[in-house]
């Protein structure tokens, strides 16, 4: 049985374990949280979406899932 090879314990490229993306709710940002999937982070949390007056800005929080591990088992 095949599965999928092991994660590293630190993001690439410096990049922090957390982060949150935020933007306008358009394909730019779609393929943001997309590249950020590919890397490795997974979701965490509900995506969150506000209009300021001109255009719905939405956030997604993302997490390396080393530490993910960790804090879905508080």
């Amino acid at each position: 049985m095949n599965s999928a090879p092991p994660t590293p314990s630190q993001p690439p490229d410096g990049l922090p374990i957390y982060r949150l993306l935020t933007g306008p709710d358009d394909a730019a940002f779609c393929r943001r949280v997309s590249e950020a999937l590919a890397l490795g982070y997974r979701l965490y949390g509900s995506p969150a979406a506000t209009f300021n007056g001109v255009n719905v800005i939405v956030a997604q929080a993302i997490l390396w899932p080393e530490i993910g591990h960790t804090v879905a088992g508080r």
